[in-house]
């Protein structure tokens, strides 16, 4: 296990190719998004974790400045935000033909009426 740490750090930290990178992350991003519209969440999900791993190890190289780097961060949770939105439509009811979907009134007055205090309260003010 520790070969595997020590081989692994040195790739992340040292070897790893950013001109690659960028363009895996700019090929994932694209396609998660192509999936997204071909309404495959789970494999446009998959693309999301690809580009997160490009960006992660382009931040380990410092490949990265603070300014790309909140734009990165923002293109991965916009990726992320377009799977789930997709993924999540699949749950929603159908719509019934015919029946309107009421939401719930807001009645004037939302709180609860005040409990009276007992005689005991009352002497204890006194």
């Amino acid at each position: 296990f520790h070969q595997n740490e020590v081989e692994q750090s040195a790739y992340n930290f040292e070897w790893a190719d950013v001109d690659q990178l960028l363009g895996q992350f700019d090929a994932s991003e694209a396609q998660c998004m192509a999936l997204v519209e071909g309404n495959l969440p789970l494999p446009a999900y998959e693309q999301v974790l690809k580009a997160s791993h490009a960006f992660n190890l382009l931040d380990a190289r410092r490949a990265i400045g603070v300014t790309e780097r909140a734009r990165y961060i923002l293109r991965v949770r916009t990726m992320a935000r377009a799977v789930a939105n997709t993924y999540a439509t699949r749950f929603e009811p159908p719509a019934v033909e015919g029946a309107e979907q009421q939401k719930p009134s807001k009645q004037a007055n939302n709180k609860k009426p005040a409990k009276k205090a007992s005689n005991q309260q009352e002497q204890n003010r006194g």
